[in-house]
């Protein structure tokens, strides 16, 4: 398990005072001997801890934004090594959509699929075309209404079905023509006897000839494609999911574990306050088992404030955002690298992860909040635009300087979470004026943000270009050049004069 190493305290106190009013681009790390032969992620180690309970093979978990993370950004985290956190952007009271977005996540990939959609022999084949358009799977499970299996329908026993009165019985294969297991099984075990057997599917049953799941070769392929994906004990992709600190929040938790969200973000602006207190007081009262993460906080009162009350992991980061306004409006906030060595000392010798939340506007900073002090990184603008990315394209006029010509340029919007417009939505008061909106105190804005391709392809460049850094540091993993820094800070650490700063990072 790869945990931040223990931090001396003489080293601490001497980082401390070298960090302090300063961020990413105030520093640049000193190269070592480097020790790699190949800056190849797929074979330098890069986990690190998401929470207590969650291990992450990619440190890079994408922010809970309504214009960042919805299911698609989810899956594509997921399957990358890190994970997604979906968005609590909907109004009061409209909790299912969220929890939808984590099932979606949840049903992408299965190892064994312990609720495979089903349907009873008798339903219409029209009935069941609209369920697996509906759901998105290629088979349906037939059984009756004591869950024992009858039978299997696939789209391609619907292809040439013909008439709206046929029945699933009479298009589905039955029971006694398919291979099944009896009892539990592992993949590798499924693998062997759907390769020998040469079936796609496989349905598991107890002895009575109940369902007990189901497995399919196009999960196992996924499995062996993805060898990085954040998983949970069935295979399935793993997903986090925002709940806030006030109002519907333990209603909304209730639901969001019921969906078997793999862990709960309850976050807003000002971690380090009564609202939260209250907040993590309740919901440890009714989900003391549920893997949790809080925030933000910038120092080191705000994040053992958190640990005291029972947070798995930190959430670092206050006014850094390129969405976020709260420096500029309120003049309170911390520079990121010395909140995260604040915070950092401040929760040493516990088994709390640091989530850096913020700042990181070019790839190699991820590596400095990573060594600073952050386990992993959370990060938003950077995958704005993606094609994984909520929001409707809108095509703008731009001028070219070059040639003076107006071309059409493909934007999405990004916004942060505390702005006027992401404020309205969920709070429903698109009727209220501009003053009364302003009066609720906006702490975001909202931009727009160039389209991109993929954002997996984002990911992996990240992963590359830490790779090189880990190499730079003269170190073999993530965790490996995390303790050559703190046992020797000074030896990596350049402060940057201005002029020293343009040369390293303006162009």
């Amino acid at each position: 398990m790869a945990r931040f190493p223990s931090v001396d305290p003489h080293t601490a106190r001497a980082v401390q005072e070298l960090v302090r009013g300063c961020t990413f681009d105030d520093f640049i790390l000193s190269p070592q001997h480097s020790v790699l032969p190949r800056r190849d992620p797929a074979l330098i180690d890069l986990s690190c801890q998401l929470t207590r309970g969650i291990t992450l093979k990619r440190p890079i978990v994408s922010a809970n934004m309504d214009t960042v993370t919805r299911a698609p950004m989810a899956v594509v985290q997921a399957e990358e090594g890190g994970l997604g956190i979906i968005d609590r952007g909907y109004r009061p009271g409209e909790i299912d959509p969220q929890v939808r977005e984590v099932e979606k996540v949840k049903r992408t990939q299965h190892g064994v699929i312990r609720d495979p959609y089903s349907i009873a022999p008798g339903a219409r084949i029209t009935e069941a075309s609209a369920l697996m358009a509906r759901s998105r799977v290629g088979t349906l499970v037939v059984v009756d209404d004591r869950r024992r299996l009858l039978g299997l329908l696939t789209e391609r026993d619907l292809r040439f079905a013909r008439g709206d009165a046929a029945t699933v019985s009479e298009r589905m294969t039955p029971r006694e023509r398919l291979v099944v297991h009896h009892g539990s099984i592992t993949l590798g075990e499924a693998e062997r006897v759907m390769d020998e057997r040469k079936i796609k599917k496989l349905p598991l049953v107890d002895e009575s000839g109940t369902l007990q799941g189901l497995v399919t070769a196009k999960d196992l392929i996924r499995q062996r494609r993805r060898p990085f994906a954040t998983r949970d004990g069935q295979g399935r992709l793993m997903v986090g999911a925002a709940i806030g600190a006030a109002g519907d929040y333990l209603e909304r938790a209730a639901e969001l574990v019921r969906a078997e969200v793999d862990v709960l973000v309850i976050d807003i602006a000002h971690g380090h306050s009564i609202v939260m207190d209250r907040a993590l007081r309740e919901f440890r009262k009714r989900f003391p088992d549920v893997q949790m993460i809080a925030g933000n906080v910038a120092t080191a009162e705000g994040a053992r404030f958190l640990v005291d009350r029972g947070a798995d992991a930190v959430k670092v980061g206050i006014g850094p955002g390129g969405g976020c306004t709260t420096r500029i409006t309120t003049s309170f906030g911390v520079p990121q690298v010395q909140a995260l060595v604040d915070c950092r000392v401040a929760v040493n010798g516990s088994d709390v992860p640091i989530i850096a939340d913020g700042g990181i506007k070019r790839h190699g900073a991820l590596a400095e909040a990573l060594l600073f002090g952050g386990d992993c990184a959370m990060l938003g603008s950077v995958f704005a635009g993606t094609e994984e990315a909520p929001g409707e394209v809108i095509n703008k006029s731009v001028v070219l300087p070059e040639s003076q010509k107006t071309v059409k340029v493909p934007f999405k919007v990004l916004r942060g979470m505390a702005s006027i417009e992401a404020i309205r939505d969920r709070l429903d008061v698109e009727e209220a004026d501009t003053g009364e909106l302003e009066a609720l105190g906006a702490e975001g804005m909202e931009i727009s943000v160039p389209t991109r391709g993929s954002a997996r392809t984002i990911v992996r460049d990240m992963m590359k270009h830490l790779c090189s850094s880990i190499s730079y540091g003269g170190g073999a993993s993530l965790d490996e050049l995390r303790g050559l820094f703190w046992a020797d800070p000074h030896r990596y650490l350049i402060k940057l004069s201005e002029s020293a700063r343009r040369e390293s990072y303006d162009r």
